[in-house]
């Protein structure tokens, strides 16, 4: 009788676990044939991926983890929908938190210093590389998915087809993050208003060459002018040439940190970020891992005549060529602003915002017209008069699935399954559409994004062509992005409050930046505490023996050349030409 309630009881287990993988696959099936449309794989491989999912969920089933990211559409997606997806076909439950920008940075932050799992994954920016390939506590994700993150590692993840592996991988070879979500900062303009000919001949009689895509930053400041000096007035409404923010808050450091130095010129050659100088102005030899000094006088480039340029051209515009109250608002407040209509065009756009600029006049959005057709496009940034061809053109986002080794083995499997999840080819085409911000070639390349790109403004464009790669995040130059990031706000706020000069504001950020990276130095040099690859300072010299002469570029004697202009269906013929 034991025997045969023994047996009784083994086979309704059995049961038991058939009926869960069963309801698994099942749910996989209403979410294949419904929301997980379009899909680069077949319906077949799309439930044969999910099977994966199924299976290596089992010993996790139940389990309920906690995620962070911050609040963009893409996320909004994932937290919404792709966790009660992940829940109804894995059985774990996932709660997906969404935060500002900078309250994410201060809890990765918080756990690094305090080694106490506050959250069991993170979509953390790619901006932190260097801080994580030198600290060694966000996990190793090539150890982790050939060791023993093994057996939770989706065998079709295809690391080849994210277009930002190389963003994410540590200066030893190692991946430490894998790319969710991706967006750039280009030019944005308002076609229509560039192609009516009676400004195109205004603007021409004024400038003397054709109003089109600015190639430099000239070209851009003489429309920011001609909008708003010359042509003050469109269809009885007040337009401006330009929009930025200046808000005096930690949005205003990434405005400067996202490549904004380096559009300007001030970096040096190098992709994905500038060697030896980056466009933090960082220096770090071609064979070094060690960051040498910010400081001109050290051999780097934040307090260089291309750097001040690249400050003084910010506070100028945003002052003579923006709407009333542009320098009062933050990251958040200035980019969904243009879907007013009154702004002609915008120098550093990120493409997050695309999603919200593609809908209708009914939504308040006075960018498209009555059909729905978008009157604004996307092009690549202009650059600055120091810039030289071979340099980065402009900023990346890359928010990535970041492990900690501070996460318990069994939480950290069951978050990396989510983040797989959220990832996979089943799922990542339809999260593209959603976000649109593309992490897969495969993606930007199927023909659902080829009937669409009329009307995303030249994303595909973009995405499809080689000129993709000269946008890129921070990079490995910076050894601790929390700790000198914070350093750039309070800077650059006191230009556009008047306190400082561009010249003795970054003087005093490259002198702060110097005092960190040396308190970083001396902990490396006592306890490895940066893996050996903690700042080896320079000694300083006067800036004669660097400017010009392989530290930071000296100041040239015309920092407004003759504004070059592109048009911009020969840019897009040019781009399908690659």
């Amino acid at each position: 009788m034991k025997k045969l309630l023994m047996a009784t009881a083994m086979s309704m287990a059995m049961l038991s676990s058939i009926g869960i993988a069963n309801a698994g696959m099942a749910e996989a099936e209403t979410w294949v044939s419904g929301e997980f449309q379009p899909s680069t794989l077949s319906k077949s491989d799309q439930m044969s991926e999910m099977e994966w999912f199924v299976n290596a969920a089992k010993p996790f089933a139940g389990m309920e983890i906690n995620v962070l990211s911050e609040t963009i559409p893409t996320h909004e997606y994932e937290s919404k929908t792709l966790t009660k997806a992940f829940e109804e076909i894995t059985g774990i439950k996932v709660n997906h938190q969404l935060l500002g920008e900078g309250e994410v940075v201060q809890a990765v932050q918080t756990q690094m210093q305090t080694n106490r799992n506050l959250y069991d994954a993170y979509i953390n920016d790619s901006d932190l590389i260097g801080t994580h390939s030198r600290l060694q506590l966000a996990v190793n994700l090539t150890d982790f998915m050939a060791g023993e993150g093994k057996d939770v590692t989706l065998p079709t993840l295809d690391i080849d087809d994210f277009m930002g592996i190389s963003f994410t991988t540590g200066p030893d070879g190692k991946l430490y993050q894998l790319p969710d979500q991706q967006f750039a900062n280009l030019y944005w303009f308002r076609k229509d208003w560039f192609d009516r000919p009676d400004l195109q001949a205004k603007f021409k009689d004024i400038y003397g060459y054709d109003l089109g895509v600015p190639v430099n930053w000239s070209a851009y400041e003489d429309i920011a002018e001609f909008f708003s000096v010359h042509v003050k007035e469109i269809d009885g409404q007040r337009i401006y040439g330009h929009m930025d923010y200046g808000k005096r808050a930690p949005d205003l450091g990434w405005r400067m940190t996202d490549a904004w130095l380096s559009m300007a010129g001030a970096g040096s050659k190098g992709l994905p970020n500038g060697r030896p100088i980056d466009e933090w102005g960082i220096r770090m030899e071609e064979d070094s891992c060690n960051p040498a000094g910010a400081s001109v006088t050290r051999g780097g480039g934040t307090n260089g005549p291309a750097a001040v340029y690249a400050i003084r051209k910010w506070d100028e515009w945003l002052r003579q060529y923006a709407p009333p109250g542009a320098a009062d608002y933050d990251f958040y407040q200035s980019l969904p602003a243009l879907s007013q209509g009154n702004v002609a065009q915008q120098i550093f756009w990120y493409t997050a915002f695309t999603a919200s600029m593609v809908t209708s006049q009914a939504d308040g959005n006075n960018t498209v017209d009555a059909d729905g057709n978008v009157l604004w496009r996307m092009a690549p940034s202009p650059h600055g008069p120091y810039w030289t061809d071979g340099q980065k053109l402009g900023y990346q986002d890359a928010g990535s699935w970041t492990l900690f080794k501070s996460t318990p083995l069994e939480r950290r499997k069951a978050a990396w399954l989510y983040a797989q999840f959220v990832v996979s080819k089943t799922v990542s085409l339809k999260k593209t559409h959603v976000g649109l911000t593309p992490i897969r070639d495969s993606d930007i390349r199927h023909e659902s994004f080829t009937e669409r790109a009329p009307q995303l403004g030249g994303l595909v464009e973009f995405y499809r062509s080689p000129d993709r790669v000269r946008w890129s995040p921070t990079g490995v130059n910076v050894p601790d992005y929390p700790k000198l990031a914070q350093l750039w706000w309070q800077n650059i706020g006191d230009v556009n409050s008047g306190t400082f000069t561009p010249q003795q504001a970054m003087d005093r950020l490259a002198g702060e930046m110097d005092t960190v990276m040396g308190r970083m130095q001396r902990a490396d040099e006592a306890n490895g505490t940066y893996g050996g690859c903690g700042p080896r300072l320079n000694d300083e010299q006067d800036a004669s023996a660097w400017l010009g002469k392989g530290g930071a570029k000296a100041k040239l004697a015309n920092e407004k050349p003759q504004g070059e202009t592109i048009d911009y269906d020969e840019l897009i013929k040019r781009w399908a030409a690659n």
